[in-house]
């Protein structure tokens, strides 16, 4: 099969996909502001985010779903389970489902959910403050 592209730039073949992050359009999310790659109905397992970490960003959590970040520029921390550790370039987080957590700073990341989020808000449950 020809691979199809689609805009903005993603490329969907029979065995891979590539995708130019800094094309997609913007979608609100619980930390901030997330592009989205591989979305797309022929990809049912991973996607992957690029997220700009707001200073306003909700503590959530996902019932099914893990998340890996790795922090790409900036510094600020991440609340896990009511604790808070630092972030800042090349630091990686594996979140497991459950884990209410929250970014807090100027951070940009990537963000690897598996599986991929279905549909917005769908996997996201968030937390009230102060709550467990």
């Amino acid at each position: 099969m020809e691979p199809k592209s689609t805009p903005p730039f993603e490329l969907i073949a029979d065995r891979f996909q590539i995708a130019q992050l800094d094309t997609l359009a913007p979608t609100p999310c619980p930390c901030g502001r997330s592009r989205r790659a591989f979305m797309n109905e022929e990809n049912e397992v991973a996607s992957m985010h690029l997220v700009e970490i707001h200073q306003d960003s909700r503590t959530h959590y996902h019932r099914r779903m893990t998340e890996l970040y790795f922090v790409l520029e900036g510094e600020g921390t991440i609340e896990l389970d009511g604790v808070s550790y630092p972030l800042r370039p090349m630091t990686s987080v594996l979140i497991k489902p459950g884990c209410r957590h929250r970014a807090i700073g100027r951070v940009e990341d990537h963000q690897c959910p598996d599986p991929k989020i279905r549909s917005r808000g769908r996997m996201v449950r968030r937390v009230k403050v102060g709550s467990r």
